[in-house]
């Protein structure tokens, strides 16, 4: 996931309470029972409400109660079982074996499930047709996908269509249903209703990954007729999946309702145990929303974590669990292209000397301490593909060594030390991140001048202006990044942040790192047809990446959660850093 945009604050435009389709009507069906209503509570609305481009960790959430895609996962209590790839609308995952998956690794035939019905009057099947429609959204003109690559990079003819789209008007959708409709994706084929076939232009060990993302969900034809995530069309949201939206009112409040059309024996990784699921907005405060539920007025949080300071109070609270996780989250970065101190970021020797500066061990008690975090020593995170341990900086305790670091800079050419710029986010535990680096790299004789720096403009201009960067506007930062999936993930985990020819505006490679071995590497893993293959790739880039010092990696974040005691059955889901809404039951 790109720079954690599914953890950043991104709030939607302000607007009148709106209903959804009011011929879906509310409640009933598919097999619920428990009933109640759950509370979340939280602070910031959706960036999108459109499966096309949502792309924060509630944002999915939200979309995974009303949009079904052909593979998903399913909830679970430990780390292992809920990143496992599950069939969702389709009926099995596509191997070889069983005729799915053509032995050259480039053809998938996907078999779709009966029963998987819209909510529309009358109720009809959702079709190979739908899934084509909804995977051609993805790069439409008006709000297209941040997750675009991964299906242009990947589904033959993709790319090509995406680039004809970018030429039609944006605010007409006539225009756009007009191009989706009379422009084909080569790879994209609707044998018949249940039957689609998706050709590649090379192997991809993680596709069915990639069509597990909500960007993928099947989309009704009635979406031809809005602008995508417009306002329109967040008042004609149309569900497939256990519940569906029947009011919503912008940056307040969502109320979803059981869909009577949705059927438990058609959809395996989802339940439909709350009567109504409320969420409410505008809550900025961490330490009101965990408040509430210890008081039983809110269920679960939506967009806002457990307050730091009160995890050692709760670790033996029946209802608190601090779940696992597979993360970069924060670690620094350089600026390769800065020309400050005579290109200093640009030298290898330097920045490993930076890598021996800090004391890792101090930043994971900034976020509770080992319980909660683990110290990080390469790209790759303990549970993501490729990952096998090694420490290439090793420090006493994992707190710095400034002697070390002095040696380096001196080896370098730089016995006087630098003097660095350095933005940070002003949000959750950022600002002590960065005091506690500023004073390790001043004992190894470095100055770094602190600027602040809000979340919005640290991912969407000051690490993303290729033209700041090579006017040395910035030297180190401290972005997090949390992938889009987990497991075989090297796609999300690596090559956005590493491969060198990914360098430009808005680009995730921050510094412009660029190792043509290590781009490589990235072909080979991403062509591989197993997970195994992939994983041997992966392992070389990482291990290449760090000998570059192409950054410092300081912890894997686990993730602190709570709900209220009249929660049960609470089902994990790493990738959403939540409880999924359906699987709960109230007491």
């Amino acid at each position: 996931m790109t720079a954690v945009r599914r953890g950043a604050a991104v709030t939607a435009g302000l607007g009148a309470a709106v209903l959804a389709l009011a011929s879906c009507g509310s409640g009933g069906g598919g097999g619920g029972s428990a009933g109640g209503t759950l509370k979340v509570v939280g602070s910031s609305d959706v960036d999108h409400l459109d499966t096309s481009s949502v792309y924060t960790t509630w944002g999915n959430m939200l979309a995974r109660q009303f949009a079904r895609t052909l593979f998903g996962f399913k909830a679970a209590n430990n780390f292992d079982d809920a990143i496992k790839v599950q069939p969702d609308v389709a009926q099995e995952l596509p191997t070889t074996q069983n005729g799915g998956l053509s032995q050259d690794g480039r053809t998938y035939t996907i078999k779709l499930r009966s029963g998987v019905l819209w909510n529309t009057n009358p109720a009809r099947e959702v079709t190979a047709q739908d899934f084509i429609r909804g995977i051609k959204r993805i790069c439409n003109p008006a709000k297209p996908s941040g997750g675009k690559a991964y299906y242009t990079e990947t589904i033959a003819g993709m790319s090509a269509f995406c680039k004809g789209y970018g030429s039609v008007d944006p605010k007409s959708a006539s225009a756009m249903a007009a191009y989706q409709n009379g422009h084909d994706v080569a790879g994209l084929t609707a044998k018949d209703d249940k039957t689609l076939v998706i050709r590649l232009t090379q192997p991809a060990s993680d596709f069915t990954n990639i069509l597990a993302l909500e960007f993928a969900a099947a989309a009704p034809a009635e979406y031809d007729g809005y602008i995508p995530d417009s306002p329109q069309f967040r008042q004609h949201t149309i569900s497939d999946g256990p519940y569906q939206i029947v009011s919503y009112t912008p940056n307040k409040q969502y109320v979803l309702d059981r869909n009577k059309n949705w059927r438990a024996a058609s959809d395996p990784t989802r339940a439909q145990n709350p009567e109504r699921i409320q969420v409410t907005m505008g809550q900025d405060s961490p330490d009101v929303v965990q408040q509430q539920m210890e008081q039983g007025s809110a269920d679960l949080a939506w967009d806002q974590p457990v307050p730091t300071s009160r995890i050692p109070s709760l670790k033996s609270n029946p209802d608190f669990k601090i779940m696992e996780g597979s993360s970069s989250n924060p670690y620094l970065v350089f600026n390769t292209l800065s020309p400050n101190n005579n290109g200093a970021l640009g030298k290898a020797r330097v920045r490993q000397a930076i890598n021996y500066a800090i004391d890792k061990t101090a930043l994971i008690q900034i976020y509770g301490g080992p319980d909660v975090s683990e110290v990080l020593n390469q790209v790759i995170p303990p549970r993501s593909v490729g990952y096998q341990p090694f420490n290439l900086y090793p420090t006493p305790g994992n707190a710095g060594d400034p002697n070390k670091c002095k040696q380096l800079l001196a080896q370098a050419g730089y016995p006087r030390g630098l003097t660095l710029k350095f933005p940070y986010r002003v949000s959750s535990n950022h600002p002590k991140v960065a005091q506690s680096v500023q004073a390790n790299l001043k004992a190894c004789g470095i100055t770094a001048n602190l600027t602040p720096d809000t979340n919005g403009t640290f991912y969407n201009t000051t690490l993303v202006t290729p033209a700041d960067a090579k006017a040395g506007k910035w030297d180190i930062a401290g972005p997090g990044w949390v992938p889009d999936w987990y497991g075989n993930n090297g796609r999300t985990n690596i090559v956005p942040l590493f491969d060198g020819r990914q360098y430009g505006p808005n680009s995730t490679n921050y510094g412009d790192y660029n190792n043509p071995k290590v781009n490589t590497l990235i072909d080979q893993a991403l062509k591989a047809k197993d997970t195994g293959t992939a994983a041997g790739f992966w392992a070389q880039a990482d291990k290449q990446i760090m000998q570059d010092a192409a950054v410092v990696p300081l912890m894997n974040q686990k993730y602190p959660i709570f709900h209220s005691s009249r929660v049960k059955n609470a089902q994990y889901l790493p990738q959403y850093q939540a409880y999924d809404l359906n699987q709960v039951k109230l007491s």
